[in-house]
């Protein structure tokens, strides 16, 4: 393309839209670790002690009409800044969105409980998501004719259930070739597809799996 057209290569990314992005053989893995440090300091927490967990298991925030009221403005900006970082870390989605239902006249109760997401994301600031990737290529008979690699749309909980999404996808792209094909009277309906199955077989081998 370089030949064709006036570009230049600037390698794999690193950072889109505030997302820290890093590719490896395992998948795409997205974080926003470096924004960590940035509310720590301008909330002061940066020396705080961590915690394990961004809420208590049993806690739950209630409204605390008695309580003693604090600034709101800092409230919500606390709240705004975890907000953001809600894109990369799900694991502080419950816990955020809890809090965030107090913005209008916080209590000193809730601000305690908004600083618990603070001490926990101290503790744990590299925590992210993989991105899978899906391909496959298809061939007629010994020639490749299309091929795909593309980010994985549907989540999967094991190894076993992403291979067959990837399945899924190259059988659709089979049925769109069988079809085409069908135009120039080509019958092909007898199609093999091959898949990686060693995590089904395992599942079905240790019964601890299933």
């Amino acid at each position: 393309m370089k030949s064709r057209f006036k570009m230049s290569s600037m390698g794999e990314i690193n950072f889109f839209l505030g997302l820290q992005v890093k590719q490896s053989a395992d998948g795409i893995f997205i974080n926003k670790s470096k924004f960590v440090d940035k509310p720590l300091k301008k909330f002061k927490l940066q020396d705080c002690q961590t915690i394990r967990t961004p809420s208590d298991v049993n806690y739950k925030i209630q409204p605390d009409p008695k309580g003693k009221s604090v600034d709101q403005t800092l409230y919500r900006s606390m709240i705004g800044s975890l907000m953001y970082l809600t894109a990369s870390r799900p694991d502080i989605m419950y816990a955020v969105c809890q809090r965030a239902s107090y913005q209008s006249g916080p209590k000193e109760s809730h601000l305690i409980a908004v600083k618990c997401i603070f001490r926990y994301l101290k503790g744990k600031p590299n925590l992210g998501l993989w991105k899978s990737t899906i391909g496959g290529c298809q061939f007629l008979g010994p020639r490749l004719v299309s091929w795909q690699c593309k980010k994985q749309t549907n989540v999967s909980v094991s190894t076993a259930e992403a291979y067959y999404i990837a399945a899924s996808a190259g059988c659709s792209q089979v049925l769109w070739l069988q079809n085409q094909l069908l135009d120039y009277g080509f019958n092909f309906l007898k199609t093999p597809i091959y898949i990686d199955n060693i995590a089904a077989l395992f599942i079905t081998a240790n019964p601890v799996q299933h």
